[in-house]
Order: structure tokens, then C-alpha cells, then sequence
């Protein structure tokens, strides 16, 4: 069931646009499984839902459908309708969780424009659930996700960790703001803003 993310050499540049207890950290050089872009259309649904609603409704094969829909034995920290969060089983932090779409939405480069209340939403579980493990200093979490290629779960993900000044030197290099491999929120928000209307 683990998986492991891949890393890309060091660059100041940020990707472009376009990622467990199950997903992780131990680097392997260049390269890394190419992943297929699950296209997310927007449905019919009521805006609030319209983002979540577009991907597949569930993957068979995917661990985070799974874990999502609670086929997959997993100590959840945070379930509702859309949303579920657990942790890494590979902690790149005291606290590293992960916040998924319980309906299938494949990674960061088949996210549209429509998708950022989406991911302000996984960004809300997430710090809800830090504060909820005794976290209380917000500026010192990593929130992002792989860009692929780098990362091996086609099911988009946000990586929570915190402190993030506790990180060890794999984990500054896995999680490592301004890479090719990594992309935190606040820069995935801003390349999706800059896509067009569909």
C-alpha cells in the first residue's frame, strides 16, 4: 500500500501548472512514474458541489477512493461528505497528514479554475485538523502537493505538515518550496486563477 514520491533535482523555479498514510517521501533520482491527467469537467451540480462532483465518482483501483469511501481501514481524522484526512504513513513532519476529495479528481494538472474552492477547502480541514493535534502556530506548516510526474497516487492530495521547522533534510528536499516536484497552495491557487473562464 506505500508509495513513494519521487524527487527532480533542486531549481529556483516553480513548476507549471498543472499531486497516505499511503504516499511518500524517500527520494529517488530523476525520473519518476508519469501519471495519467484525469480530466474534471464541471457537472451540474450546485456551485458549492460543481468541483467535487466533476471528477469520476470513484476509482476501484485508486487507495484514496478507497480510503474515502472507508473500504480501506484507515484511523480518519477528519470525514464529511466531500473530504476525508489521515495521516502519512510516511511523516515528513511530527504531523504530517494528507486531505483528499472523497469522488476521484486525478492531480493538480487536471485542476481547473473552478477547483480553487476546492482546494481552500482541503487547505480549511487541514489546519482544522492541526489545531485540533495542539497546533496552534499556523506560519510554521508546509501545505502543497507533488506536481506531477512526482508524485505516485493519480488522486489529488494535500500534503499538511507541521512544524515545518522540524522537518528533516529528506523532507526539506521533498517538500521543498520553488521545485520542479513540489508546489505549495498559495502557488497552485495563483496558476489557476491565470487559466481561463471555461
Amino acid at each position: 500500500m506505500a508509495a513513494m514520491a519521487m524527487e527532480a533535482p533542486a531549481t529556483a523555479e516553480s513548476p507549471g501548472l498543472g499531486e497516505s498514510p499511503v504516499e511518500t517521501n524517500a527520494p529517488t533520482p530523476a525520473g519518476g512514474e508519469s501519471e495519467s491527467e484525469a480530466p474534471t469537467p464541471a457537472g451540474g451540480e450546485s456551485e458549492s458541489e460543481a468541483p467535487i462532483a466533476a471528477g469520476a465518482e470513484f476509482e476501484k483501483k485508486c487507495i484514496f477512493c478507497k480510503i474515502g469511501n472507508k473500504e480501506e481501514s484507515v484511523d480518519l481524522l477528519h470525514w464529511d461528505e466531500q473530504f476525508a484526512c489521515f495521516r502519512d504513513i510516511r511523516p515528513g513532519a511530527p504531523h504530517h497528514y494528507l486531505v483528499v476529495p472523497r469522488k476521484h479528481i486525478g492531480n493538480c494538472k487536471s485542476l481547473k479554475k473552478e477547483h480553487i474552492s476546492v482546494v481552500q477547502k482541503m487547505v480549511n480541514i487541514g489546519k482544522n485538523v492541526l489545531q485540533e493535534k495542539g497546533i496552534d502556530d499556523l506560519a510554521d506548516v508546509r501545505l502543497g502537493f507533488h506536481w506531477p510526474p512526482f508524485c505516485t497516487i493519480t488522486h489529488l492530495h494535500l500534503h499538511v505538515l507541521a512544524p515545518a521547522s522540524q522537518m528533516g533534510f529528506i523532507s526539506r528536499l521533498v517538500y521543498r518550496i520553488n521545485s520542479y516536484w513540489f508546489i505549495t497552495v498559495d502557488q497552485l491557487i495563483e496558476k489557476l486563477k491565470s487559466l481561463p473562464d471555461n
